[in-house]
């Protein structure tokens, strides 16, 4: 039986203050008519608490309960007209995924430069901290190729941190928000059919995590719900609450991984990744309105595809401001299975192409 001071008892008691905290910061960013109040209020207070020491954590358990909740509303709004654009979509698509290899060989080239003469720094450091890939993916590679997996995943978190604290503020301050309020397939909420299509996006996301998919929970429920609306088959709605609660738990999951030993692990290294990252999201600025001049997509629907940003936040920015959803949702998965699969290659085909004489 666990006590009241055993490990998992105490452990509880850190969640639940956490999310105690993640919840008031959402209701204080909601009444300041934030962006995105769910996620980004229980992200920066969660994120300042920690680095100020705060023993604040995130349950894994509930982050994949958010993406599962996050991936089955995304996959609503699939209808059959929708996926009728989208798969009309495939050059830009592509070209995002092109944009997002180069962007990411421009970045590593700049860390390098600017971190010249740090040892710790050897080539698959560099290469997979600067891919725009998801960061567990990145330190993974990384450590397989003997690589600093604590530096890979910490310029990857700060990379997602600063896109999810800009992007949606530019928009909102820019008016760029309700430009494609592309309606979900079911309106009303059915109490049967929710339980259905929930439990069936969670048998979604278990296969693919037992495939060892990267993002399972998520992708395996966008997949069902997708099933089902892009085939004209309502079940139900998903309550504004729990995508509410959703983005709680992922903007507490964020928030939490900033420590003080993170800020003080290397210093000049996080400053040069917050630089490049910051440049990376003008270039994409530029990039997107390139784009949207040759498609009839808008530039802010763009942007959110191709820049670089996680999948779960930037499909979020995308929903909550009402900015493309699908199309968001299409540039994000397929430049994520595209980049986990060929940034592997990349990199042994640079290390030989190095080495060669």
């Amino acid at each position: 039986m666990q006590t009241a001071s055993s490990p998992l008892a105490r452990r509880s008691v850190r969640v639940m203050l956490t999310l105690a905290l993640g919840l008031a910061a959402a209701l204080l960013f909601r009444a300041l008519h934030t962006p995105l109040p769910w996620m980004l209020g229980p992200l920066i207070a969660t994120a300042l608490a920690c680095v100020a020491g705060a023993p604040l954590v995130a349950a894994p358990a509930l982050r994949n309960a958010g993406q599962w909740a996050i991936g089955t509303a995304l996959g609503l709004y699939f209808t059959p007209p929708v996926v009728a654009v989208v798969a009309r979509l495939g050059a830009p698509i592509v070209a995002g995924i092109v944009w997002a290899l180069l962007l990411g060989a421009g970045f590593g080239a700049f860390l390098k430069r600017a971190n010249r003469g740090n040892p710790a720094l050897d080539r698959p450091t560099l290469f997979f901290a600067s891919a725009i890939g998801g960061a567990t993916e990145m330190a993974v590679l990384a450590e397989r190729h003997g690589g600093r997996i604590d530096l890979v995943a910490s310029a990857h978190s700060l990379r997602v941190l600063i896109v999810v604290l800009t992007v949606p503020f530019a928009l909102q301050w820019a008016g760029l928000h309700g430009l494609d309020a592309t309606p979900t397939g079911p309106q009303a909420v059915r109490p049967g059919g929710l339980v259905l299509l929930l439990a069936l996006a969670a048998l979604g996301g278990l296969a693919l995590r037992r495939l060892q998919v990267s993002n399972a929970w998520m992708l395996g429920a966008l997949a069902v719900a997708i099933g089902f609306t892009a085939s004209g088959v309502a079940l139900s709605a998903l309550p504004k609450g729990l995508t509410n609660a959703a983005q709680l738990v992922l903007g507490v999951s964020l928030g939490t991984r900033f420590t003080p030993a993170f800020l003080h692990s290397a210093p000049r290294w996080l400053a040069t990744v917050a630089a490049g990252t910051l440049a990376m999201i003008v270039l994409s600025a530029g990039y997107a309105w390139v784009v949207a001049q040759a498609t009839a997509l808008h530039p802010a629907t763009v942007l959110l595809g191709t820049s670089p940003g996680g999948i779960a936040e930037m499909c979020i920015t995308a929903q909550v401001l009402q900015l493309g959803v699908p199309v968001v949702t299409a540039f994000h998965v397929t430049r994520m299975a595209a980049v986990v699969v060929l940034v592997g290659p990349l990199f042994r085909w640079r290390r030989r192409a190095l080495r060669s004489p």
